[in-house]
């Protein structure tokens, strides 16, 4: 379940608190001067807090694994999305040699926790499920099938263009294989659903940088500050050392939110009560290159797309993300809310055309969500998902598998 997480050995002769290249603070734009500024005046007046934990929790014992071979090159449909993007970002890392590549034995889901996982997400998308498998009983294949099969998968968020996409392969496939059974079809359309998702389910590389920097964005109410304790947890079970950036300075009680979560996870949280984002965020990549911290993950700001000032800020971090270490962000993920539909698959479009997405993170499939959204998603924009949410618990949070989703739709 866990085997989406992949690190790769670093060169012991790599400086990891180096500092930077003058001519890299030179070429900075004037904007970046000013966040400067005001970032050495806030630090003045208001230096960035740090919340730290009572213990650091206990490393967990980790057994040796096989090496895993590197991720497959894209598929036809998300060629066009890829064209012209670096390796690093179709791979989610450096391209290295094979012998030196190390994979860190994920922690295993017993039967019973992943018996329980599999059923949570088949409840979370149980509606749309009993809409599309009811079909084909006692179906006839015919063109009323084909009919009741568009209105299900429209119905279920997938949007126009996955589903004529997915029909039209339907009857190819019907067509070639000589299907006359309804139940073959079923087995047909999951085939075809798990070919278009799978493109979705990449690898999130870590120990490519010392600290992997990942900015985490989204709209408010998407569950963003929730997910971001959840994956600490997460990268906690890999042997990875966590530092979050409270960089939501706008947001009543955000701060406090991500200072519980730090709490609960034995992780530090650099925090201002309020100031610039940006000034947090940069102070919180000084930390975790100080401290050798293996990740930091950044809060941001929720932003709606339409609101092109807001979204300038946002870029205006990431620039600032940058100057604090070069190459980073090394992550730009994206939380999106499975319930909005197809208002979502805007949000990818948006967010991705302003700041570069690497990933996104599914959450609420334990509503009112149809789950077909990822469909659209892979066949406009094919944004790799890292994982879904099914509810408030941190187990609820599991990378995302094509075949997994596809059970719980068509199961």
């Amino acid at each position: 379940m866990f085997s989406f997480f992949k690190k790769f050995k670093k060169p012991a002769d790599a400086p990891l608190d180096a500092p930077q290249d003058e001519s890299v603070e030179a070429a900075e734009d004037e904007e970046i001067s000013d966040a400067e500024l005001e970032r050495q005046a806030l630090s003045a007046e208001t230096p960035s807090e740090e919340v730290q934990p009572e213990e650091p929790a206990p490393a967990e014992p980790v057994a040796p694994a096989a090496p895993t071979p590197p991720a497959a090159p894209p598929s036809e449909e998300s060629k066009e999305y890829w064209q012209g993007r670096t390796q690093s970002q179709w791979a989610r890392g450096p391209e290295t040699d094979q012998a030196s590549e190390e994979v860190v034995p994920p922690p295993t889901l017993d039967a019973a926790a992943k018996k329980s996982w599999i059923s949570r997400l088949r409840h979370g998308l149980s509606k749309t499920s009993s809409n599309l498998t009811g079909i084909f009983v006692s179906a006839k294949i015919d063109e009323d099938l084909y009919e009741e099969l568009e209105t299900a998968l429209l119905m279920s968020d997938a949007g126009v263009d996955a589903t004529e996409f997915l029909l039209e392969s339907l009857r190819e496939k019907v067509r070639a294989e000589r299907l006359t059974d309804a139940s073959q079809v079923k087995k047909a359309l999951r085939e075809l659903l798990v070919d278009l998702l799978r493109p979705l389910e990449k690898s999130l590389m870590l120990g490519r940088a010392q600290p992997l920097v990942i900015m985490i964005a989204g709209v408010n109410g998407v569950g963003k500050t929730t997910s971001i304790g959840k994956l600490a947890k997460h990268l906690q079970r890999f042997n990875q050392s966590v530092m979050l950036a409270a960089g939501d300075t706008f947001r009543a009680a955000a701060r406090e939110q991500l200072t519980v979560w730090g709490e609960r996870n034995n992780v530090t949280v650099i925090a201002q009560e309020s100031g610039d984002a940006a000034a947090v965020i940069y102070d919180a990549v000084g930390a975790a290159r100080a401290r050798k911290i293996d990740v930091m993950m950044a809060d941001t700001a929720g932003r709606l797309p339409t609101q092109l000032h807001l979204m300038e800020e946002l870029r205006k971090v990431r620039r600032v993300i940058a100057k604090a270490m070069p190459d980073a962000p090394h992550e730009v993920l994206l939380v999106i809310d499975a319930n909005t539909g197809q208002n979502a698959l805007t949000q990818v479009k948006a967010f991705d055309d302003a700041l570069g997405l690497t990933g996104l993170v599914v959450t609420k499939l334990d509503g009112t969500a149809k789950g077909g959204i990822l469909a659209a998603i892979a066949r406009q924009r094919p944004v790799p998902v890292y994982f879904i949410g099914v509810g408030e618990k941190v187990e609820d949070l599991q990378p995302f598998s094509a075949e997994e989703f596809a059970d719980a739709l068509l199961g």
